[in-house]
């Protein structure tokens, strides 16, 4: 995968384009690093996007071949792995964006699932397609298809595997918005720049508090909520968006 950072916005691009960037483990491994690496104290964003036509054709079959690990490797490694990028991802204190530019499968799939922002190409094709090999959805595509679809529209397409639309993948809520192939750049560039524009230690908390409340018991959630709105009160964005408001000028963030 090819890494860029610049003007505060990290950019991950899967670069194996002939095999429509599909995942393999090591692969999985050196994206939960990347993840990992990002704050808000040096980061705005971190952008996903594929080279070529793909975004993300899921696992590597070829490499999933290989079945000479007993189940309780396989389970380390899943978890060392495709499961270390989700965990990471979630956690992460800057907004993930996926710039899906391309098919997005599998792997692919649970990957713009797990960004905070994605945004697809109307030439793509977007699939759960692990019943095809005898596989469960993983990468996270258990709970966070359920939460952003609603559970039998999950059910639906983890069972079938069926391929289906950006403008259908927007509609189901798996993706912000589908939107012309030529016009990708522009939006993710254009979301960029109101995020860079915006408290980014703010959004971690916020983030945080979202993924931390969902499923837990109302009056867990506003305890947790209330504890996360102290930290906030505590920082240095606060104080500055509260000064502006007061001397009637934009707050700025940096």
């Amino acid at each position: 995968m090819h890494v860029s950072d610049e003007d505060g916005v990290r950019t991950v691009t899967f670069d194996r384009p002939d095999s429509r960037n599909a995942m393999t483990r090591e692969i999985a491994s050196d994206l939960a690093d990347r993840i990992e690496d990002v704050s808000h104290e040096t980061f705005d964003a971190l952008v996903l996007t594929g080279e070529g036509e793909a975004f993300c054709a899921g696992g590597d079959i070829e490499s999933m071949a290989e079945r000479e690990m007993s189940t309780r490797e396989a389970y380390e490694e899943v978890r060392a792995t495709f499961g270390r990028v989700v965990e990471a991802a979630l956690t992460a204190d800057v907004p993930i964006v996926a710039k899906v530019n391309g098919d997005a499968v599998g792997a692919g799939l649970a990957l713009a699932a797990v960004s905070d922002f994605a945004y697809g190409v109307e030439s793509a094709s977007f699939g759960c397609a692990f019943v095809h090999v005898g596989l469960i959805p993983d990468t996270g595509g258990t709970f966070l298809l359920p939460q952003l679809i609603g559970l039998r529209a999950a059910k639906q397409l983890a069972f079938t595997g069926e391929t289906f639309s950006a403008d259908a993948a927007a509609e189901l809520g798996l993706i912000n918005e589908s939107v012309a192939d030529d016009a990708i750049d522009g939006v993710v560039e254009e979301l960029l720049s109101t995020l860079a524009n915006r408290p980014t230690q703010t959004i971690g908390l916020t983030k945080q508090a979202l993924h931390e409340n969902a499923g837990r018991h109302w009056r867990e959630a506003l305890d947790y909520e209330n504890h996360l709105q102290a930290q906030a009160y505590d920082t240095p964005a606060h104080e500055e968006g509260v000064d502006a408001f007061l001397e009637g000028r934009p707050p700025d963030f940096d």
